[in-house]
């Protein structure tokens, strides 16, 4: 075979690199050899082919007109090559485990895990069920979602969301009861507690009416306390911007605006040093931009 019929692949893309660097001492240092290796296989493929393809000055260079044609097409073929490969030779992607509760897994993170996808496609997010955290040795996972006050022995803890109490409940309760338009009215309601009765006592004094519970349920579980609001079992205290959806669909009504703001809030927990990994980083930075806009948006 002649020697201008071989495709001397290693030299065009020294040659490529070249004539986009316009250097081959830049060039060289892209591709990891010396320039004296560039610039030997440079003229190699103008001696094979007959042809000067750059202009060789005292501090620079320049294409001629064979070598930026040649550049054009080159450059063309190299990023083909490229695409082709990325499509079918995916890079491996990196594991992130977090953990969080049900309450806040199920109506903040799972519907925002899309925009997750499209903005970090090379990091895999693994959920866990995330256990009450009281210091370092709980901590499972590599990124945990607990609610607290901010302090958590051993671990690094930011603050990703605020939450607030207002009373909610659904259109057909509101309806059979003759309407809720005063605090006092709801002693004509039932009412459903998360875990024990202190945050309604909490939130009548705020209101500026006694706390009285002739008919109440208390139930362990935040989701199935709005589930219960939702079916018309009884008042429950929506947690802000937690329950909007409800609202926005109109199965929950919110009959007040006091609110009452807990000390306690979402916090982020990482173990000292678990940024310094490009994954770990990546995930939490996405989740408190999130947390952020949410926070804006229910302020």
């Amino acid at each position: 075979m002649p020697v201008r019929d071989r495709l001397p692949l290693t030299a065009l893309r020294s040659f490529e690199a070249a004539a986009r660097l316009l250097s081959f001492k830049d060039a060289a240092a892209e591709l990891g050899v010396s320039p004296t290796t560039i610039s030997n296989q440079i003229r190699g493929l103008e001696r094979d082919w007959g042809c000067r393809l750059f202009i060789r000055k005292t501090r620079r260079i320049d294409l001629t007109e064979a070598g930026r044609s040649l550049s054009r097409v080159v450059s063309h073929a190299f990023d083909d090559i490229r695409t082709e490969m990325e499509r079918h030779v995916r890079a491996p992607r990196r594991t992130v485990t977090l953990a969080a509760g049900p309450i806040f897994a199920t109506r903040w993170l799972i519907p925002r895990l899309g925009r997750f996808r499209q903005s970090h496609p090379d990091i895999e997010l693994v959920l866990q069920h995330g256990p009450r955290i009281t210091s370092a040795a709980d901590l499972a996972a590599m990124i945990a979602v607990d609610w607290g006050t901010g302090r958590w022995p051993g671990l690094e803890a930011r603050k990703l969301l605020e939450i607030t109490y207002s009373p909610v409940l659904s259109p057909a309760l509101a309806a059979e009861r003759g309407g809720l338009t005063a605090p006092k009215d709801l002693a004509r309601f039932p009412i459903l507690h998360h875990h024990d009765r202190s945050e309604w006592t909490a939130w009548m004094e705020i209101a500026g009416t006694a706390p009285r519970f002739c008919e109440d349920t208390v139930i362990m579980d935040a989701n199935v306390v709005i589930e219960a609001a939702k079916d018309g079992l009884g008042v429950a205290l929506g947690s802000f911007p937690l329950v909007a959806p409800e609202l926005r669909a109109g199965t929950l009504l919110r009959p007040f605006e006091t609110v009452l703001s807990p000390r306690r809030s979402f916090h982020l927990l990482t173990r000292p040093g678990a940024d310094d990994r490009p994954e770990i980083r990546a995930t939490c930075d996405w989740l408190l931009s999130e947390g952020g806009q949410a926070q804006a948006v229910a302020d």
